[in-house]
């Protein structure tokens, strides 16, 4: 299977960007990165979370795209950044850091938008040089510091050590999810999505996820299992909004609100009524929107720039 295989048609269809960059981590890992709209416009930079890529973000590129300048990137071994043997926190945020400066010039502030695992390696690049210089205001969306996987809801029975165990093998999984299948579209509904989504998002998640190569999903896995990034959130000191759905299985709101309790500038929780862990792709319009709040906020573009 294709690892570029999305829906292309409607608005999840990814839009195609003005330019192209390739990003160098501190590694050597070569990173893929989009440019989308006016050079002088204001800039948003997104973070995509495990198993998609920068196609996850469509709905968000092709409204922002009109005023905003928005730098999508594909995390390590995921989309068309080539898969690496070194997984971890750290080396999130160095790609976090890798990007920023490849797509930002020097002293440009950006809204710094993280989904999932793109919030954790916000989180994980909080203390690091580039993210401060470049960093207006963040948006977590969806997304948690710790315990991810013993507060996750995905197995529907009572919390303890069973669940624990069971959730660590259904995420952990090292199977090939195989084709896009009315099962497969279930599966992944009940486990990622709130039960109101429509059908053509379901299947715009469904094609992104299904083309994470099977063991990148699974090397990230075990590094999310483990992950503890609380320290990073307190010296995330950057103005922060945080949103989550209320159907949320995988990073449930309990991790909205830790976050909010731990942050140093949070600017609140939004939750969203009824929607689950994908939150860009089941709710674009208060996605979007938000950005766009923090970019009016705490974005200013130089005259002339």
């Amino acid at each position: 299977m294709s690892r570029q295989t999305h829906v292309v048609s409607g608005p999840y269809a990814p839009p195609v960007p003005v330019r192209e960059l390739t990003a160098l981590s501190a590694d050597g890992a070569r990173l893929h990165v989009e440019v989308h709209g006016p050079d002088d416009a204001p800039p948003v930079v997104l973070a995509h979370g495990w198993t998609c890529s920068t196609a996850f973000w469509a709905a968000q590129i092709r409204e922002l795209r009109v005023d905003h300048r928005v730098i999508a990137y594909d995390q390590r071994g995921h989309g068309r950044s080539p898969a690496s043997p070194a997984c971890s926190a750290d080396m999130l945020a160095d790609d976090l850091e890798a990007v920023l400066q490849t797509a930002l010039g020097a002293g440009a502030k950006a809204v710094i938008v993280g989904h999932s695992m793109g919030g954790m390696t916000v989180m994980a690049a909080a203390e690091r040089p580039a993210f401060r210089a470049h960093a207006a205001a963040v948006l977590l969306c969806s997304t948690g510091s710790s315990r991810l996987v013993a507060e996750s809801t995905v197995v529907p029975i009572r919390a303890g050590r069973l669940r624990t165990w069971l959730t660590r093998h259904v995420l952990g999984a090292r199977a090939p999810l195989g084709p896009v299948t009315p099962l497969a579209r279930r599966i992944l509904k009940y486990g990622t999505m709130g039960p109101g989504s429509a059908p053509h998002m379901v299947e715009a998640c469904a094609r992104i996820v299904h083309a994470c190569p099977r063991k990148v999903r699974h090397a990230w896995s075990q590094v999310l299992d483990l992950l503890d990034l609380d320290h990073g959130v307190r010296r995330l000191t950057a103005p922060t909004a945080v949103l989550v759905g209320t159907a949320d299985r995988l990073t449930p709101p309990v991790h909205a609100h830790q976050l909010a309790a731990a942050l140093p500038h949070c600017l609140g929780v939004t939750e969203l009524p009824g929607v689950g862990h994908m939150t860009p792709i089941e709710a674009p319009e208060p996605v979007t929107a938000r950005i766009r709040e923090l970019v009016t906020t705490y974005v200013q573009v130089k005259e002339g720039a």
